[in-house]
């Protein structure tokens, strides 16, 4: 039965890299590996180094949703486009990938929560988005079964779901495909910068030659870009999630409210989390962004279960290196995949909400769970940039738990950011400099 991707997962690409090409491409999750997707096929010679293996933090361990709705206004028409892609993919790699258009449905508890809806809703029907607002009425039509008193919904019927940890694997095979080279068990321990500009990378496997480098490490992308002098203000979150065994259909895309989200898979199970519920793990970057996050911290503080420190190894764990050379181990190495423990109690509550919501169906046995780190930025939207001082570099993390649905065509506009072609969307928002140029940081929505 697949299972999301660990180091247990067999290596499929274990190189060795090349010892120079056009553009080095870190971390192996859906936005690295659609980045090299298609800087191979606008002819770039592109490696991929990954530490552990393809897809196996977030990319693998997400919810398998692929929305529209809710989307922050400046990263709408990205996925929009990435929606196009996805149906594309889906052509090219069938039934495995999992996609299905069977829609999103936000279910409110309360008349803030459908006014937060109806606003949201106008400004994305102006850009195009099927979106509409559900009466109660039309959420029981769509929801068999259920018996929560919801007072209505947002329900976007474009909005699709797929399976995680296939989707990303086959899009790494469509990447090796075009051209790309991809290289796991390779932790990029350090840039090679002569002059200001990116000369190469030093990896645990030798040094890559290259004139341009794409950071998209995820959860790991600040500790790499904190020790060549580049900071970001970014934090990582544990989210849970479980797969109940197979249950009659209740509805056959994706929905959640403020106390649990489901999706339908394939094989007749569900994918099933906490709504809003986390956990957060204090570290060093924690009191050094305190400032930063507190307005997002205000919203979410009942919502999130604090700890005193990581697990051993962690990016933000108290323990960790700041500091290394290229020719030394790096933390990346020590640490190769982030597996976190899941929140079995947050789980548990899922199951007892589940079962309150459709009462025929009674309280889902899961058959596995698991937990993902996800990469936080204070305005909840990602950093899609280059880098001023170092030229050559490009940043492309801090999707905030959006970066599944969202990759194929954020990886499309980072490629054509680092080829210097019209990337087609308006970036201003995701830029770097919005951290020190005295920008008032304003979170995107929380719905």
């Amino acid at each position: 039965m697949p299972a999301p991707i660990t180091l247990d997962t067999p290596l499929r690409y274990a190189g060795p890299p090349p010892k120079a090409c056009d553009v080095v491409v870190l971390g192996g999750g859906v936005i690295g590996v659609m980045t090299a997707w298609f800087l191979a096929e606008r002819g770039f010679s592109v490696t991929l180094c990954e530490k552990g293996r393809i897809a196996g933090e977030q990319s693998s361990r997400n919810w398998g949703w692929i929305r529209q709705q809710g989307r922050d206004l400046a990263e709408l028409p990205i996925m929009m486009e990435s929606m196009r892609i996805w149906a594309d993919l889906s052509q090219t790699f069938g039934p495995e990938l999992g996609f299905r258009q069977e829609g999103v449905m936000y279910l409110a508890r309360s008349h803030k929560e459908m006014a937060g809806f109806e606003a949201w809703m106008g400004q994305a029907q102006a850009m195009g988005l099927d979106v509409q607002l559900q009466s109660t009425g039309q959420v029981y039509d769509h929801l068999k079964g259920a018996a929560v008193e919801w007072l209505g919904g947002l329900f976007t019927a474009s909005d699709a779901r797929a399976e995680p940890w296939a989707a990303v694997p086959l899009m790494a095979q469509g990447a090796v495909a075009r051209g790309a080279v991809l290289v796991e068990n390779c932790a990029v321990r350090r840039l090679d910068v002569q002059g200001g500009r990116v000369a190469g990378v030093y990896t645990e496997q030798g040094r890559i030659g290259c004139e341009q480098v794409v950071v998209a490490g995820g959860a790991w992308s600040s500790l790499f870009l904190a020790a060549e002098g580049v900071h970001i203000p970014q934090l990582s979150v544990l989210a849970s999630v479980g797969q109940t065994v197979p249950l009659p259909e209740v509805f056959a895309g994706n929905a959640a409210d403020d106390r649990f989200a489901f999706r339908r898979r394939q094989d007749g199970s569900y994918t099933v989390a906490p709504g809003a519920v986390h956990d957060f793990f204090i570290g060093p970057d924690a009191f050094r962004h305190f400032g930063a996050f507190l307005p997002v911290l205000k919203k979410d503080f009942k919502s999130t279960k604090f700890h005193p420190a990581a697990a051993k190894g962690y990016p933000d764990a108290w323990r960790t290196p700041r500091r290394w050379e290229g020719d030394a181990v790096s933390p990346f190495e020590r640490l190769r995949v982030l597996d976190p423990k899941p929140n079995l109690r947050a789980l548990s509550q899922v199951q007892d909400n589940f079962a309150k919501a459709f009462p025929h169906l009674g309280r889902p046995a899961l058959q596995r769970a698991w937990a993902g780190m996800i990469d936080t930025i204070p305005d909840v939207v990602p950093v899609v940039d280059r880098v001023a001082a170092i030229s050559g570099l490009v940043i492309a993390t801090g999707m905030c738990g959006h970066g599944f649905g969202i990759g194929p065509g954020m990886g499309r506009v980072v490629a054509d950011l680092v080829a210097d072609h019209p990337v087609g969307h308006d970036l201003h928002r995701f830029r770097l400099a919005r951290f020190s140029d005295g920008t008032r940081l304003v979170a995107g929505p929380t719905l």
